[in-house]
């Protein structure tokens, strides 16, 4: 017979027992602000503009097969990928909703080729860099995407334009990023703080915390890269390679090679795991594939602030990189913290 697990008594065949005590993000970011006596629950509410663009963008990429959202939208972007159906609704959902919150003053998206600033928003005190879907291409193949994002706060006296957000990931407030999988995956961070995840759970429609104060694995023997680039390696980025595949002290293991090939999936596998995800720069693309301002620095601070490392082609500190333009490019490593470092010291080797 059931019983009640709170006093033992017969209950009901299969009851669920109920946690009372769910964090949601919500009540997370509530409790997170009374913290700070100086809050003006800009932030918040900011966050909260930015949980409904997530959730929004999680229902439709559940429906896309269903209501014809995949397939190609007719335009490209403004680094030259074909955009998708849902890249304009991800896309359109973030600008209505940073708009909408009254908290944002700039927004920076990768479809979007200009900064849009929000001039009904004039006092308006942060700006929102995103990646509204990253890995679109693989939307088709039922491959898991997410979104990218980061959080400013404009200096005094700021002007409200895109020059106001050419500074380092080192300004950044908070960042993050959504992955869209079997089920939404939010993962964020505030300047200073934790590592936070959250799981969607449908049943409520809230942001649930699953997983507390994320720490990285100091190493782990697995690497993910897209090792069809090879041939454009640089001789250190090679070097590293052939060290993890075909290690020279006595008894040693190969790594592990895992690629899924959408950003936000391979970093947050790294995230849980431990390992390294690189995307370096190369003979073909010598500034690198991925933008600085909102995939590199966002996840730079996630990384490091879970105990990992990140650095740039140049072996530089990702967060430490201030971009040249809104959309400027980068190579970057990034992943458990011995591994990076396993990276910058062979780049020494070489004399870079």
């Amino acid at each position: 017979m059931a019983t009640n697990g709170s006093n033992g008594e017969p209950g009901p065949a299969g009851a669920e027992r109920i946690n009372t005590e769910i964090v949601t993000l919500t009540r997370f970011l509530t409790e997170e602000q009374a913290k700070h006596k100086e809050a003006t629950g800009d932030f918040t509410l900011l966050c909260h503009a930015l949980q409904f663009s997530f959730k929004s963008i999680a229902y439709y990429i559940r429906r896309a097969s269903l209501i014809n959202l995949s397939g190609l939208a007719g335009s490209s972007n403004t680094t030259g990928d074909d955009q998708k159906k849902l890249d304009v609704i991800g896309n359109d959902l973030f600008v209505s909703s940073m708009r909408s919150s009254g908290r944002v003053r700039i927004l920076v998206s990768e479809e979007e080729e200009e900064a849009l600033v929000f001039h009904e928003n004039p006092h308006a005190r942060y700006a929102v860099v995103c990646d509204p879907i990253d890995g679109s291409s693989n939307l088709d193949a039922g491959v898991s995407v997410g979104t990218i994002f980061g959080i400013y706060k404009l200096a005094e006296g700021a002007k409200g334009t895109k020059e106001d957000l050419l500074k380092p990931g080192t300004d950044l407030v908070a960042s993050g990023f959504t992955m869209y999988g079997a089920s939404a995956q939010l993962v964020i961070t505030m300047k200073g703080g934790t590592v936070n995840g959250f799981t969607m759970d449908n049943g409520v429609g809230e942001f649930i915390l699953t997983h507390p104060n994320m720490i990285m694995p100091k190493k782990r023997a697995i690497y993910s890269c897209n090792e069809g680039n090879s041939l454009y390696w640089d001789e250190p980025v090679k070097a590293w390679i052939d060290s993890l595949k075909y290690p020279q002290e006595e008894g040693g293991k190969p790594y592990s090679s895992r690629y899924i090939g959408s950003m936000v999936a391979d970093a947050y596998r790294t995230l849980l795991y431990g390992g390294i995800f690189a995307y370096p720069a190369d003979k073909k693309s010598p500034k690198g594939k991925l933008r600085i301002l909102y995939e590199c620095a966002p996840m730079a601070m996630v990384f490091e602030n879970a105990g990992g490392q990140a650095v740039n082609s140049k072996m530089t500190r990702m967060l430490e990189v201030v971009p040249e333009h809104i959309h400027d490019r980068s190579g970057i490593f990034l992943g458990s913290y011995e591994e990076v470092q396993k990276v910058i010291d062979i780049h020494k080797k070489h004399g870079q």
